[in-house]
C-alpha cells in the first residue's frame, strides 16, 4: 500500500486536494476562525505522512502541480483590482502610502526583534520575505541568502494567522471602511489574508489583491537593502 501511493504520480496532489475539501467542510460547519482550511489539512496531511511512514520528499513530488499552478492563481486577484479600478484610481495616494507604510513596518519589525532575540543574520535575512506571497518570497529568501524553507513556513503560518485573526483586529480597532480592511490583509498576510477579503466583500478582495502586487515588489526591493543593515 505504502509502495503504491509512493509510485503514484499523483497521490500527493489527490491527498491536498481532498483534505483541503474537507477542511473547508468542517470550517463551514462549525464557523470557528481557528479552523483555517490551510491549517487544518496540512496538520492532517502531515498526520497522514507520520502514520503512514510516507517521506514528504515522495509526497513533495507527486504534488508538484499544485506547486506550478501557484503563481497562476496568484495573477488571477488581479481580476476584482480591475473590476475595482475606478475606486482604486480615485483613492490612488491614500492606496500606496498605505501598503507603503505596511511593508517597511513589516521588514524592520522583522529587524528588530530578530536582533532582539539575538537571531542571526541569515535566520532574519529568511524570515523578512514572511508576509508576500510564496511565489515571490521564495525568489526573495534565496537571492537574499535566506533558507528557502523556513521563509516558506514563515508565509504560509502567517498567512494563516492574518486570515484567523482579521475580524476580530478589525472589530477591536473599528476598521470598517473596505478598502482599509482589504489593504490590511493583503500587505499583511498575502493571498492567504485575501481569500479573508474576498469573503469580506468584492472592494475588499480588490485592495488586497492590489497589496500583494505592490507589496510583493516593495519588498523585493527592500530586503537586500535590510539585509545589509542586518549584516552591520
Amino acid at each position: 500500500m505504502k509502495e503504491a501511493l509512493m509510485n503514484s504520480s499523483y497521490f500527493g496532489l489527490l491527498l491536498s486536494t481532498f483534505f483541503f475539501m474537507l477542511a473547508v467542510r468542517i470550517k463551514a460547519r462549525f464557523r470557528l476562525a481557528i479552523l483555517n482550511p490551510l491549517l487544518v489539512s496540512t496538520l492532517l496531511i502531515v498526520l497522514i505522512l507520520k502514520l503512514t511512514g510516507i517521506p514528504y520528499e515522495s509526497y513533495k513530488e507527486s504534488a508538484n502541480l499544485l506547486s506550478y499552478l501557484l503563481t497562476p492563481a496568484t495573477v488571477c486577484l488581479a481580476i476584482p483590482m480591475y473590476k475595482q479600478l475606478q475606486l482604486l484610481m480615485d483613492n490612488l495616494a491614500a492606496v500606496l502610502a498605505s501598503i507603503t507604510a505596511g511593508t517597511v513596518s513589516s521588514l524592520l519589525s522583522i529587524l528588530l526583534m530578530g536582533k532582539l532575540f539575538g537571531l542571526s543574520n541569515e535566520h532574519i535575512t529568511t524570515l523578512l520575505p514572511k508576509s508576500i506571497t510564496t511565489a515571490i518570497g521564495m525568489g526573495v529568501s534565496q537571492e537574499a541568502g535566506g533558507i528557502v524553507t523556513l521563509t516558506v513556513a514563515g508565509i504560509v503560518m502567517t498567512g494563516i494567522l492574518g486570515n484567523m485573526i482579521a475580524e476580530t483586529v478589525f472589530h477591536v480597532f473599528h476598521i470598517d471602511h473596505p478598502i482599509a480592511r482589504g489593504l490590511a490583509l493583503g500587505t499583511s498576510a498575502h493571498a492567504v489574508g485575501t481569500a479573508k477579503a474576498l469573503e469580506l466583500g468584492e472592494i475588499e478582495g480588490a485592495m488586497s489583491s492590489l497589496s500583494i502586487c505592490v507589496a510583493g515588489v516593495l519588498t523585493v526591493i527592500l530586503v537586500p537593502v535590510i539585509s545589509g543593515i542586518a549584516l552591520q
